[in-house]
């Protein structure tokens, strides 16, 4: 049975599209040893979320990658999840604009406050947060 739409020949590449919870331009880190380099490297607080992000040497040409985290600190797993798509929508919207090709970031979500920031909060914390972790280093 198929999905209406369809008309039975196989994907083309350009149906298979990027995940919709991420731009184009991000790629979602998913080894854990990326998280751990970002984890040795620059952080920045910001009062819904931390942002700790490094400079790429092995791949440097390559585009912005992200992560996300929520530990169970943070909640259930309906609070967790939650707060990781609020997190991944601010990151979607800002870090093309103001995030650095070549960078690592990583957004570890917070118990609470994620969760129920106002949302233009979260994003202008998040451009705040972008703007002094690179306001000193290039």
């Amino acid at each position: 049975m198929m999905p209406p739409g369809m008309n039975g020949a196989s994907e083309t590449s350009e149906s298979v599209k990027a995940s919709p919870a991420v731009s184009s331009c991000l790629t979602v880190l998913s080894r854990r040893a990326d998280f751990l380099l970002a984890a040795r490297a620059r952080r920045q607080s910001a009062p819904a979320f931390t942002l700790q992000a490094r400079r790429r040497t092995e791949a440097p040409e390559g585009g912005i990658r992200i992560g996300f985290t929520c530990s169970k600190k943070v909640g259930n797993a309906v609070a967790r999840n939650r707060a990781k798509r609020r997190l991944r929508e601010i990151a979607r919207t800002e870090l093309p604009v103001h995030g650095r090709p070549g960078w690592d970031y990583v957004l570890i979500g917070r118990p609470v406050t994620t969760a129920s920031r106002d949302f233009a909060a979260l994003r202008a914390d998040l451009r705040r947060a972008l703007e002094r972790l690179h306001a000193d280093r290039s």
